[in-house]
């Protein structure tokens, strides 16, 4: 009797630790985003967040179809901008005709705007897979964005389409007039996609979806349409992608063409990529850095258009799993003892700021290389002086051997340096592994 009394409380401990396990990531999201505005609290900090929350559904939107079921978009954009229109188009309505319908509730006809669109142009698209399947997606792409120019009515021409949140129906006394205000809307309908979308990867039609990615034909052979999964995971993500492109339209009361563009669709493909289309976490950091650097970039560079193309470039072929890839490099080393983790992770590192120096170095020559070029051709017109990124106290004379011959040395003795480094890295990498190991992690 004793025994049993015994191993019932164990069993509420296992599963009070389950749920937390479960449910604790939930939590704590909630709280970050809860507290982010007090925390980061100037105006540019919170719209900075608020366009990291649109691109977080976004990219996960995409990657619905790329990491999740195998279909490369070039024209994803497409669902993201049309139902930014229709949100505009349906808040001018709930002005004019006074409905009873506070902001809200006005993603939800995003929501149907990107799912409708989903169904229209999924069920022509979806019809192949491959490079035929991303051929098609551009050519959609560039049909509606074309159309935008020629369908005034409904994309307003080069003006869009305008509309004003404040007008609406207040929400517990809330206009959303204020940017925190608009800020916690988005958070909001962020969560509960980004929860939505997970859920939807646990379900079999997740499972199938990721076979369908990975063996088509095998999917087929059990019984299975591998066309129909497709047409599915396309109108969800396009349902998805609506919601952002509604919360987009309401965050700057604008919908303009540039949000069917090629830019938009190369926006989110960057996030999905660089973030790494293989985890379920990867387009999150995806589209916290891509809006992150898009935003600060411009403030160093005119060219910053170039150094995110390079970052893209570096991390497809050094990174092919994305930044989240790297990062789950290092989960099997956060196991075993508290002290063997923490020596474990000291000296990897260690080993990392170890070839970080020589690494800045050969990045800080190239970029100083890159700026005194693009000065030389396209402001020769300003004279030889040039802010190295645009700072008043450092300023080059690229009309100067000096310069020049220092952005060379470093360019290529920092990569040499950073070469060296190499074997460091690698054998601390063992170590922690072989640790690891004997730690039974």
């Amino acid at each position: 009797m004793s025994e049993t009394t015994k191993a019932i409380p164990m069993a509420s401990e296992t599963s009070m630790a389950a749920r937390f396990k479960r449910y604790g990531i939930w939590i704590v999201a909630t709280i970050i985003l809860l507290v982010a505005p007090y925390i980061f609290s100037s105006g540019a900090s919170i719209t900075t967040m608020c366009l990291m929350g649109i691109m977080i559904v976004f990219a996960l939107s995409y990657n619905m179809l790329l990491g999740q079921t195998g279909m490369l978009s070039f024209g994803h954009a497409v669902y993201y901008g049309l139902a930014a229109f229709a949100t505009a188009h349906m808040m001018n309505w709930v002005i004019k005709t006074g409905a009873p319908i506070p902001l809200p509730l006005i993603p939800l006809a995003g929501a149907a705007a990107g799912l409708f669109f989903g169904i229209v142009f999924g069920a022509v698209s979806t019809k192949r897979g491959g490079t035929a399947f991303a051929m098609i997606s551009l050519g959609l792409g560039e049909l509606v964005y074309s159309s935008s120019l020629i369908l005034r009515s409904f994309f307003g021409g080069e003006e869009g389409i305008s509309a004003d949140r404040t007008k609406l129906l207040r929400f517990f006394g809330y206009n959303f007039g204020s940017q925190i205000q608009v800020y916690y809307l988005i958070a909001a309908w962020c969560l509960l996609c980004v929860i939505l979308m997970y859920a939807i990867t646990r379900t079999p039609l997740g499972r199938m979806c990721n076979a369908v990615r990975e063996n088509p034909e095998r999917v087929e052979f059990v019984g299975y349409n591998p066309q129909f999964v497709r047409f599915i995971a396309f109108a969800l993500g396009g349902l998805f992608a609506g919601v952002a492109g509604s919360l987009a339209a309401i965050n700057i009361e604008l919908a303009q063409a540039s949000f069917v563009g090629a830019a938009q669709s190369g926006a989110v493909l960057l996030a999905a990529y660089m973030g790494g289309v293989a985890f379920f976490v990867g387009p999150i950091l995806g589209a916290i850095i891509v809006t992150l650097l898009s935003i600060k970039l411009s403030d160093f560079s005119e060219i910053w258009v170039l150094y995110f193309g390079i970052l893209f470039i570096t991390i497809i072929l050094f990174a092919p799993y994305g930044l989240s890839g790297l990062l789950m490099m290092h989960a099997q080393f956060w196991r075993g003892p508290l002290s063997s983790r923490i020596a474990r992770f000291g000296k990897l590192f260690g080993s990392y700021l170890v070839a970080a120096i020589p690494a800045l170095i050969m990045i800080l020559g190239a970029i100083l290389l890159i700026e005194m070029i693009h000065h030389i051709v396209q402001k020769s017109a300003e004279g030889p002086m040039m802010h190295f990124l645009r700072s008043s106290r450092f300023t080059v004379n690229t009309h100067t051997a000096l310069p020049w011959v220092g952005g060379i040395v470093a360019l290529i003795g920092g990569f040499f340096a950073f070469r060296m480094t190499w074997p460091v890295v690698a054998k601390a990498w063992n170590n922690a592994l072989a640790d690891a190991q004997r730690s039974g992690a």
